[in-house]
């Protein structure tokens, strides 16, 4: 986690100074080669792109995941592998396990951590993992996806925070946490979805104002499964209850606080539709707004 090893703490967390982009994680590269192949393209502001091949890494490797995470790679694109905290009901060696399947199998450098804890009963907890997890990828990138604002000493334990994450007309009347002006915006992700064309600027200066540094912004919007449920209503992981979980005293309060500020991510065997499934209508557009990407 490079927050951590440097004494400057305004030293990015991205490893680019500008606003830049961070993708939750396209449909699988099977069913979404435009997508992937869009990512690494040269010049793209991208800070990184998230993979989930089957809810997570699999039981096996990928081959079209593999060859998906190499390019971007090669791309000089950092990779995160998508790991679902389930509220904190996963246990530690569950967790352990999906991140040591994505290292070897993927070479990512570093995990998204859905559905993560924001409550300070869990932070210890939380703390734990992540460090576990920046040892095991060598002082990977560790993003924790909150969905809301969580308490503030979250950010000692991961580079950057998901502090937002639902449809635009949530996010175009959000309100950011006042702590969060103590940080610099590279510690921050928003995560925007049902944005319409023409509200793409404003949605970007929202962004700006709010001191997010890594933004993704898309048109697409929550669609139905075919069992005609809402996407988001049920969980992404394979998370159980046991003694051994590690967020086993947050509240069922909390639970529905970060569930209604859910990444909307989903899992290949659940049939749920995610709006990030497919890059933006405006992607040309919303790449142009941003700038041009810096190479690591």
């Amino acid at each position: 986690m490079s927050h951590l090893t440097t004494a400057d703490a305004r030293l990015s967390a991205t490893g680019a100074e500008q606003l830049g982009l961070g993708v939750p994680g396209c449909a699988h590269p099977l069913l979404a080669p435009n997508e992937w192949a869009e990512l690494s393209r040269p010049g793209t502001p991208l800070h990184w792109v998230v993979l989930n091949v089957a809810n997570g890494p699999g039981d096996c490797p990928d081959p079209h995941g593999l060859a998906a995470a190499g390019r971007l790679t090669n791309a000089g694109v950092r990779v995160l592998g998508h790991i679902d905290l389930a509220h904190g009901r996963r246990t530690v060696a569950e967790v352990t396990a999906e991140a040591q399947r994505y290292r070897e199998w993927y070479r990512v450098g570093g995990f998204l951590l859905d559905r993560c804890p924001t409550g300070r009963q869990d932070l210890p907890a939380v703390r734990s993992v992540t460090a576990t997890l920046a040892a095991l990828s060598d002082g990977g990138h560790l993003v924790l996806g909150h969905g809301t604002h969580p308490y503030p000493g979250y950010l000692e334990a991961a580079d950057q925070l998901v502090t937002f994450s639902g449809p635009w007309a949530d996010y175009r009347w959000s309100q950011v946490a006042e702590w969060t002006a103590d940080h610099p915006p590279e510690r921050f992700v928003h995560l925007v979805h049902g944005v319409p064309r023409t509200h793409l600027q404003e949605a970007t200066r929202i962004a700006r104002w709010q001191g997010a540094g890594t933004i993704f912004f898309t048109d697409r919007t929550d669609r139905l499964d075919r069992l005609g449920r809402g996407v988001g209503a049920g969980r992404l992981g394979p998370g159980r209850c046991c003694e051994e979980t590690f967020g086993e005293r947050g509240t069922r309060a909390q639970e529905r606080r970060t569930r209604a500020g859910g990444l909307r991510l989903r899992g290949v065997h659940t049939g749920q539709i995610s709006p990030y499934d497919t890059l933006p209508g405006y992607w040309d557009e919303f790449v142009s707004q941003i700038g041009p990407g810096v190479s690591e």
